[in-house]
């Protein structure tokens, strides 16, 4: 039996394709997940996406909602933000900057927890490419107070549903009052090259725009966090593989930090409905295919599919950096996703996580003082590491 990422049992030789009791497709096997993800016969299901449906068709949903050629389009168009020239150019100077200065934290007080370091991080990088450089001081508040340890369910017949409801709605206006109005007026006066001033141009209203940033800030700021603090985590408890890791060069160190995320994506599942019949390989002895109705919940477990020997070969829950895929596989697997909905920011994720790691353990006396606590979020599939604290012996603070 195999432990998955999120705690359950799955029993070796499973068939990858399979409707669930409660009428949820699961696809774990690595072709079949990724042709789930590629196809346009699906459209984005889970992430909130119940919750999007409810509002006005007026308004326009974010780009993780959209699907379709008009989905496309705006990918294409944002693409520029996000190419490995333009990260290299014009990101990785200021992910060193910013992760020195979390350095600088570190050293003056001696301890500190990885969690709120590489939010700060997460949050700068990010910022910078929306077009979030108006904020007021407090932005760090702000966000932590959308996506806090514990979520509570907004709604209208329980004193706790009013409180979750009114505090999101709270927070809403506090990030749009003090981060996203003042970095869209700037843009109405004077277009930047960024992602706001791309919304604006194709007519985004303000709360338009508001949506599209806090869709960004879950997708590249709290997924950031999550994954430095994991490899954090492995690098700190791993005497060998850290030592690998300070010795090698970039294309190295990426690799590890890739092997890393394939064994541990920081979402454990997405979701698709299907809108035709959707044929998928079943990957078993025999080979064959599958075909899901339309009309279907599809749920593609990445921490399954991503130790998917046929595809990752030999020993699949070993963290072997650069390990050789077959039929195309991805170093970071599926972690990423795939498709259309394939995560654009991932060069910016990993460079950033790598910047924030090597400036940290080239630190003398760095040392974990204390392990994080793990939860998961079961709206996302994902999990969150917090407690992680690290410190500096011999510094002020640091015992």
């Amino acid at each position: 039996m195999e432990r998955t990422a999120a705690g359950e049992l799955a029993a070796p030789g499973e068939c990858p394709v399979r409707r669930g009791p409660g009428g949820v497709w699961q696809v774990h096997g690595y072709r079949a997940s990724r042709a789930v993800l590629r196809s346009t016969g699906t459209v984005q299901a889970g992430l909130g996406v119940e919750t999007m449906e409810k509002m006005p068709s007026t308004l326009r949903r974010p780009v993780l909602y959209r699907d379709g050629p008009e989905h496309r389009e705006h990918r294409r168009q944002t693409a520029r933000f996000f190419t490995p020239r333009r990260v290299d150019e014009e990101y990785r100077g200021l992910m060193g900057e910013v992760a020195e200065r979390q350095m600088d934290v570190l050293r003056r007080e001696g301890r500190a927890e990885l969690s709120g370091l590489s939010f700060q991080l997460a949050i700068e990088v990010a910022s910078a490419v929306i077009g979030l450089t108006e904020s007021r001081p407090g932005i760090r508040a702000r966000l932590e107070s959308f996506f806090p340890e514990r979520f509570g369910k907004p709604g209208l017949t329980s004193a706790h549903g009013l409180y979750w409801m009114v505090r999101q709605n709270v927070n809403w206006a506090r990030f749009y009052f003090a981060d996203v109005r003042p970095a869209v007026r700037a843009r109405r006066t004077r277009r930047r090259d960024d992602l706001i001033s791309h919304l604006l141009d194709e007519g985004c209203s303000a709360g338009e725009v508001l949506g599209e940033c806090l869709t960004v800030a879950a997708a590249g700021m709290v997924t950031t966090r999550e994954f430095v603090n994991l490899a954090a985590w492995h690098l700190f408890t791993d005497p060998a593989l850290r030592e690998r890791y300070r010795k090698a060069e970039e294309p190295e160190r990426l690799a590890v930090l890739h092997e890393m995320l394939r064994l541990e994506p920081v979402l454990g599942s997405l979701r698709r409905r299907t809108t035709e019949p959707l044929e998928l390989p079943e990957d078993g002895e025999g080979g064959g295919a599958v075909t899901v109705p339309a009309g279907e919940i599809v749920e593609v477990r990445l921490d399954r599919s991503n130790i998917d020997e046929r595809v990752v070969g030999a020993d699949p829950e070993r963290l072997c950096p650069a390990r050789e895929m077959a039929d195309g596989g991805a170093a970071p697997g599926l972690s990423f996703g795939d498709g259309p909905h394939k995560c654009p920011g991932a060069t910016i994720a990993v460079l950033e996580t790598d910047a924030f790691l090597t400036r940290l353990f080239a630190l003398p006396g760095v040392r974990m003082a204390s392990e994080p606590r793990v939860s998961f979020q079961e709206g996302i599939g994902g999990y969150e590491l917090r407690g992680l604290t690290v410190a500096l012996d011999g510094a002020r603070g640091g015992d």
